[in-house]
This record gives C-alpha cells, sequence and structure tokens, in this order.
C-alpha cells in the first residue's frame, strides 16, 4: 500500500526524469548512426598494440573524414563510424590507418546508402508504433471483462503510457551519451527498445492481472473493498517477484556489457537502462496511475 498511498511522490518522480530525458532530446538529438543516416563503418585490426586514438584522428582528419566516431574495440581494433567515403578514401583506407610503424588491416567495410538509411529510420519508427498499438489492443481484450471501477480501455491505455515512459528514458539517455561521448543509434538500438517493452509490458500485466482476479474475488465474495486497497494489496502480492525478476536480467546485463565484446556494449546498456525504466514504471507508475483514474472517475461520477 505504500507505492500507491504515496502515488503523488512517484509522479513527481517519473516527471523529473520524463522531463530531463525531453530536455535531453531536443537539446542534443540522437547521434544517428550510419544504418539510418547512410555512411560507413570500418573496423580496423592491428597486429601489434593498436596506435593511439589522437594520432589516428590526426591521420583521418589529414585524409578528409569528416563528422566520423572512433572507438576502440576488443585489444587491437578500432572502429570507425563516418558519413559515405569518397572513391579515394576507400581506396586508401589502409594507408590512412597504418600509422606510426603499425600496419592496419580492415576487418570490416560496411557501407550503406542514404536511401536505405532513410528507409531503416521510417521502418523502425513504424515497427515501435505497431508494437505500441497491438499491446493497447490486446490488453484492451484481454480485460474486457473488467468493467468496474474502470474499463478495460483504461488498463491500455496506462500500460501504453507506462511504454512510452520505457522509450523516452533510454532515447533521452542516449541523446546525453551522443552528446558527450559520440555514442550513435543504430538498428541495434531499436532492437533493444523492442526488448524492453515486452519485458516492461509483460511485468505491468502480470500486476493488472493480479488486480484483475482480486476483483473477481471480491464480487464472488460480495467483499466491500475500496479500488486502493485492492490494487495496492495486488502490488504488494506481485512486488518481489517483479524485483527478482529484473535482478536476474540486470546481473546478465552488467556481465554481458563489461566482459562481453565491444560490438554489443550499446545494445546491453540500452537494454540495462531501459530494463531498469520498465521495472519502475510497472511497480510505481502502472498501479498508481490505474488508481488515480479509478479516484477521478469516482469523483465525476
Amino acid at each position: 500500500m505504500f507505492i500507491v498511498k504515496h502515488r503523488g511522490l512517484f509522479f513527481t518522480l517519473t516527471a523529473a526524469f520524463v522531463v530531463a530525458a525531453l530536455i535531453s532530446v531536443f537539446s542534443y538529438g540522437l547521434h544517428l548512426g550510419t544504418d539510418f543516416e547512410g555512411g560507413a563503418l570500418v573496423q580496423v585490426t592491428y597486429p601489434a598494440a593498436r596506435p593511439d586514438a589522437a594520432v589516428l584522428q590526426a591521420s583521418l582528419d589529414q585524409g578528409g573524414y569528416k563528422g566520423y566516431s572512433l572507438r576502440e574495440a576488443n585489444t587491437q581494433d578500432y572502429i570507425l563510424r563516418a558519413p559515405a567515403l569518397t572513391a579515394v578514401q576507400r581506396e586508401s583506407l589502409v594507408q590512412t590507418f597504418s600509422v606510426a610503424g603499425d600496419t592496419a588491416t580492415i576487418s570490416q567495410l560496411t557501407e550503406v546508402g542514404p536511401t536505405i538509411g532513410t528507409e531503416l529510420k521510417n521502418k523502425s519508427l513504424i515497427a515501435l508504433s505497431l508494437v505500441l498499438l497491438c499491446i493497447l489492443l490486446f490488453i484492451a481484450y484481454a480485460f474486457r471483462r473488467v468493467s468496474r471501477p474502470i474499463s478495460s480501455w483504461v488498463y491500455g491505455l496506462i500500460a501504453l503510457v507506462t511504454l512510452v515512459h520505457d522509450v523516452i528514458i533510454p532515447v533521452g539517455f542516449f541523446a546525453f551519451l551522443g552528446h558527450v561521448q559520440g555514442v550513435q543509434v543504430d538498428t541495434l538500438f531499436v532492437t533493444a527498445i523492442l526488448t524492453v517493452l515486452g519485458f516492461s509490458i509483460h511485468d505491468t500485466i502480470v500486476v493488472f492481472d493480479r488486480t484483475r482476479e482480486n476483483l473477481a474475488i471480491n464480487h464472488t465474495k460480495n467483499i466491500k473493498e475500496p479500488f486502493e486497497e485492492t490494487a495496492g494489496r495486488s502490488l504488494n502480492q506481485t512486488f518481489v517477484r517483479s524485483i527478482n525478476t529484473s535482478l536476474t536480467v540486470l546481473i546478465t546485463l552488467l556481465i554481458l556489457y563489461f566482459v562481453g565484446p565491444a560490438s554489443t556494449k550499446d545494445f546491453s546498456l540500452t537494454l540495462l537502462v531501459g530494463i531498469i525504466a520498465g521495472t519502475y514504471s510497472s511497480i510505481f507508475l502502472a498501479t498508481p496511475l490505474l488508481v488515480s483514474v479509478a479516484k477521478w472517475q469516482e469523483k465525476r461520477s
């Protein structure tokens, strides 16, 4: 009951996080990767120790590279993300990266045209929108027998609000990282966001379903209990399960982030931030919103 009773505190905390994320997005914007903007991704391997990044950046600047992102990978690699390469830059890649007496080997070269990048961006937005719409319709259908004190559509809309929260937080976080560290957003980021949505809605539905069960039990036994108490009791019954499930996933992701390959670091970081946001919204936002809507409808009637 503590969470439901002090829901105003959690609403304020949620608003602060969302506003901070939105400020980050509108101030810095997302640093879109080559998947969306078009360009080249180059992975370079050195036989011995890789050269200093400053020396390599000087060579890239001299070669006419602009707006690029250079990051370390593994122990002997660098990954370059840059706008579309010219014919001269493509032919002189090995020479450009072979600095300080180290001969570079091009391990991977991927180029994406601007048309394909725009298509991927549009399809990612469509996929995200369709996921949210399908979740809304499914919850409204699954809770169709719940009509008091609030309708099944309210359950679906509140779940949608929490999912929007779960999208905004990691997007704002990566907008900030893009500004500070030049971290780019690619199709793996979209994949991680869709995964977070699935995890979060699963957690939210568990709480809502327990609320539905308790409402049915109260109706069968003719128990007159305020909706706030029923919802708070349902949340308490699922609280430990939600925390334990999330902790298990977070421990796995932390190991993947610190021990896994460099290519999965941004992916695992997106999942980490998203699942923390999703767990928070499922526990501290969804059910309190449900109670607030019920109280608002009660006052209206």
